[in-house]
């Protein structure tokens, strides 16, 4: 990253990955990417909910597993 503004996110720090999943409901068929990360996976899931209530997935980047609800 060439601005010293913004720091580079750690993954061990912002391990909570949220996807919307729109497989789910048709719209794609290519791999969904993670669309945001949080330090915390109460508010990863808190985000989901509000963005994609039906559809959302909260997932631990480093042990690779979907946090469950």
């Amino acid at each position: 990253m060439s601005d010293r503004r913004l720091a580079v996110p750690e993954i061990d720090t912002y391990r909570f990955a949220v996807f919307c999943c729109s497989f789910k409901v048709d719209l794609s068929s290519t791999p969904d990417h993670a669309l945001a990360l949080f330090v915390d996976a109460a508010m990863a899931k808190r985000y989901g909910a509000w963005m994609w209530p039906g559809t959302f997935e909260v997932v631990d980047v480093v042990t690779g597993k979907p946090v469950c609800e």
